[in-house]
């Protein structure tokens, strides 16, 4: 797994991997037979509405980019443009996932206020999702920043490694960018932005964290489901 540097001082590194969730790092547990402390599931576990709303629509429509994608969330509803020119594999991979339904009743796993918000992996319980497709290519150097509200995918500390997650900077997190200058500084690949919704992960980073220093709500924000609209 990588380790992150986030550019505030709330938190001196924070992993952005794949495949690791860390429901038992850090004060959850005296050290002996007491568990880690878990998120409480989402107390409402249902969609309570299967469309995307007018206004989320309303910014697909105005939007200029060739491929758009509604998602509802139990703290609101999010829209992104994806970029299919500057991350055209990224691009494909996500829509992909949203196509077959994979980020249904998903979870975000990680969210660490003044960075980001993580989800496309798990499910309730912090349970691995099965189904991923195959890794694809690092789109790392397409002259996108991770720049607040822009959408990002997760990976291992192996570049070519990205699935299913994907994170939104709820920051600007320029530090997470590729590097020409610095070695071994390959960045996360963004591939869209916020056009709708961007409050909602403002919501979600002002939720309440399990205990002080975790990377994870007390509740799980759940991501209901994800559609293209264009």
């Amino acid at each position: 797994m990588k380790l992150l540097s986030t550019p505030s001082s709330a938190l001196t590194a924070a992993s952005l991997g794949l495949l690791t969730l860390l429901t038992a790092c850090g004060g959850g547990s005296d050290g002996g037979n007491t568990p880690a402390p878990t998120p409480k599931p989402n107390p409402v576990p249902t969609a309570p509405t299967t469309t995307c709303s007018a206004a989320g629509i309303a910014a697909s429509k105005a939007s200029t980019a060739a491929a758009t994608v509604c998602m509802l969330t139990s703290k609101g509803e999010i829209v992104v443009e994806l970029e299919t020119v500057k991350a055209p594999i990224t691009t494909a991979n996500f829509l992909a996932y949203v196509k077959n339904g994979f980020y249904k009743d998903t979870i975000f796993h990680r969210v660490v206020p003044g960075f980001v918000a993580q989800g496309g992996g798990f499910i309730t319980g912090g349970v691995a999702k099965t189904g991923a497709l195959a890794p694809i290519a690092l789109e790392n150097q397409n002259g996108l920043s991770n720049l607040k509200y822009t959408i990002a995918m997760a990976r291992t500390s192996a570049v070519d490694s990205a699935t299913s997650q994907f994170y939104f900077n709820s920051v600007d997190n320029k530090s997470l960018d590729y590097s020409s200058t610095v070695a071994g500084k390959n960045g996360y690949a963004v591939f869209g932005r916020i056009i709708s919704g961007k409050e909602t992960v403002d919501a979600i980073n002002a939720e309440p964290q399990l205990y002080s220093g975790a990377d994870m709500t007390a509740t799980e924000v759940l991501l209901y489901w994800a559609t293209q609209l264009k």
